[in-house]
C-alpha cells in the first residue's frame, strides 16, 4: 500500500494545440485555494521543467481543465480553466483557453455528463472563468464518441475528428468592455519604446502592437523572438502598463493581458500574429486569442485593422445555428508560425463601430491517457 500520496482520477488530453489534465469537478477540493495547490502539485510547479509532475515546462503544456455539471440553466456543463505557471507556480483562473476547451465536449460525453447523439452531439459549455457560453459540436457516429477523422489543424501532426466551437457573449470577457479604455488605439511609452497599441477584450484581454514598432518583421520564429532579451523586456513593460490601463491592476504575475505582435499577412491570409502567453511565444496560436485578434481586424481604428487585408463579409439570413438574424459573417485567416487559424466572426454594425456577436473555430482533440495522478498527501489532506 502506497502512503504519503493521494490519487486523483484524471484524463490527459490534447485540446487543439495545447495539452493538459482534465478533472471532474467532484474529484478536486471545493476550496479554491486548496484546489489551486493541488493543481500546482499535479503539474510539478514551481520547478521550471515540471519534472515532478504532468506539466511539459511550457505555458501551452501547463494547463488544466475542470469539468462538471453546469449550475446554469442554459448550459450542459461548466468548464473552469487553470493556467499553472511552470516557474512561479501560480494558478491563474482569470482567463480562458479555447484550445483546452476543445477537449471539454469529448470529456463530458465520456463521463456521462451529456448523452451522445448520432451522428453528432451538440452541447452548451459555460466557461466559469468568463461567464460566457460556447456551443460545441462533437462527432458521435452511431452514438459513440470518436477521435478519428480527417480534420487537420496547423500545429498538430496528423488528422482527427473535428470539434466545432462557437463562442458567444465574448465582448469584455474579463474587463467588462471590448475596449476597456474607450480607445481603439492609444500611445504607450514603456520599456524605453513608444508604440501605438490596441487594448481589447474579446474572449481574451490582449494588448496588440505593430511588430515594426518594436523593430521586428512579425515573421520571426518564437525562438528568435524569445532570444531577444531587449525585445522581451520591452514587451513585458508594455503589457504591464496595458494591464493597469485595462483595470487589471498589477499583472506582473498574471497571464493576462496576452500580447499580440502583429504584421501584414504574406501567404494570402488576413493578418499575421505572434501570440505571447505571455513569457513565451506560442508555437501556433491560442483560440481565444485568435478570436480577439480577428475581432480587432474589424474594429475601426485598431492597430490590427490598419494591418489587415480587409476580410470579406457575407450577409446572413438566420439559418446558421446561434448566429443572430441579420448579422454579418466575416472570415478571418490568422497566419502564425505553424500555419494559420481560421476564425468565423458574426458581427453587427453599431454606429461607427461594431459589436462582436460570436466567434467560431474548428479544432481537434485527442485523449492521450486516463488513470490517476498522485499528489503529496499534505497538499490535500481533506
Amino acid at each position: 500500500m502506497t502512503t504519503g500520496q493521494r490519487a486523483i482520477p484524471c484524463v490527459l488530453m490534447r485540446g487543439g494545440t495545447s495539452r493538459g489534465p482534465f478533472f471532474a469537478a467532484q474529484d478536486l477540493p471545493g476550496d479554491p485555494a486548496q484546489r489551486d495547490a493541488v493543481l500546482a502539485a499535479v503539474m510539478g510547479s514551481p520547478t521550471g521543467r515540471q519534472i515532478d509532475g504532468l506539466g511539459g515546462g511550457t505555458t501551452v503544456t501547463s494547463k488544466v481543465a475542470v469539468v462538471g455539471p453546469s449550475s446554469h440553466p442554459d448550459a450542459d456543463v461548466d468548464y473552469l480553466f487553470a493556467q499553472v505557471d511552470p516557474v512561479w507556480g501560480t494558478v491563474d483562473t482569470k482567463p480562458t483557453c479555447g484550445n483546452m476547451l476543445v477537449g471539454v465536449g469529448p470529456f463530458a460525453i465520456e463521463h456521462g455528463l451529456v448523452r451522445a447523439g448520432d451522428p453528432t452531439t451538440s452541447l452548451v459549455v459555460r466557461n466559469v472563468n468568463t461567464d460566457s457560453f460556447i456551443d460545441v459540436v462533437c462527432c458521435t457516429p452511431g452514438g459513440e464518441l470518436t477521435y478519428d477523422g480527417d480534420c487537420e489543424i496547423d500545429g498538430v501532426d496528423g488528422t482527427a475528428a473535428p470539434v466545432e466551437l462557437r463562442f458567444r457573449g465574448i465582448e469584455g470577457a474579463v474587463t467588462g468592455s471590448m475596449l476597456p479604455t474607450g480607445c481603439a488605439s492609444e500611445a504607450i511609452s514603456a520599456g524605453g519604446v513608444d508604440v501605438e497599441a490596441t487594448l481589447i477584450d474579446v474572449a481574451m484581454p490582449m494588448v496588440m502592437v505593430r511588430a515594426a514598432d518594436l523593430g521586428k518583421s512579425g515573421h520571426e520564429t518564437p525562438a528568435e523572438l524569445e532570444a531577444d532579451a531587449g525585445f522581451m523586456a520591452a514587451m513585458e513593460a508594455i503589457r504591464r502598463e496595458a494591464g493597469q490601463r485595462m483595470g487589471l491592476g498589477d499583472v506582473s504575475r498574471s497571464v493576462v493581458p496576452k500580447f499580440g505582435l502583429l504584421s501584414a499577412a504574406r501567404d494570402g491570409g488576413t493578418i499575421t500574429s505572434r501570440y505571447f502567453t505571455p513569457t513565451q511565444c506560442h508555437p501556433a496560436h491560442a483560440v481565444s486569442g485568435g478570436i480577439c485578434v480577428a475581432s480587432a481586424c474589424v474594429v475601426p481604428g485598431a492597430v490590427a485593422a490598419s494591418l489587415a487585408t480587409p476580410p470579406a463579409g457575407r450577409a446572413h439570413g438566420g439559418d446558421d445555428g446561434e448566429v443572430a438574424d441579420g448579422a454579418e459573417l466575416i472570415d478571418v485567416q490568422i497566419e502564425h508560425r505553424s500555419g494559420s487559424l481560421a476564425v468565423a466572426l458574426a458581427i453587427e454594425h453599431a454606429g461607427d463601430g461594431v459589436r462582436i456577436v460570436s466567434g467560431g473555430v474548428t479544432r481537434t482533440a485527442r485523449k492521450i491517457m486516463s488513470g490517476t495522478v498522485h499528489v503529496p498527501a499534505q497538499v490535500w489532506s481533506g
